[in-house]
C-alpha cells in the first residue's frame, strides 16, 4: 500500500527543485529557503456509520529571504492546493498553504 505522506514528499521535492529543503520532521536548524510540512487533520467521510473515504490535510509553510521568490507561486500550483496566510518573521517570508492529501 502506498503511503500518502512519502509520495507528498516526493511532490513537494519535485515541485520546489534542488537547493530547496523539504522537512516533515525539521531539524532544530533551518537551512532556506525551505517547506516545512506537518499534518494537521485527518477528515472522514462516512456511511452506514464507518468511514470510508479518510483524507489528509497537511500545513506547509514556505520559508524564504528572498521577497520575489517564485516558491510560493511552485507551491500554489499543486492540487489542492490553498493559501491561507502569509507573515514575516526574522526577516523570513513565511507563506502558509493547506494541502489535501
Amino acid at each position: 500500500m502506498a503511503r500518502p505522506r512519502i509520495e507528498l514528499q516526493r511532490l513537494l521535492e519535485t515541485t520546489v527543485g534542488e537547493g530547496v529543503k523539504v522537512y516533515y520532521q525539521a531539524p532544530t536548524k533551518l537551512l532556506f529557503p525551505c517547506v516545512k510540512y506537518e499534518r494537521s487533520k485527518i477528515d472522514n467521510d462516512h456511511a452506514d456509520n464507518r468511514p470510508y473515504i479518510s483524507t489528509k490535510q497537511y500545513t506547509l509553510t514556505v520559508i524564504y529571504r528572498d521577497p520575489d521568490s517564485d516558491l510560493p507561486d511552485r507551491i500554489s500550483q499543486l492540487p489542492s492546493c490553498k493559501h491561507s496566510t502569509k507573515f514575516i518573521a526574522d526577516n523570513l517570508h513565511h507563506d502558509v498553504f493547506t494541502i489535501n492529501f
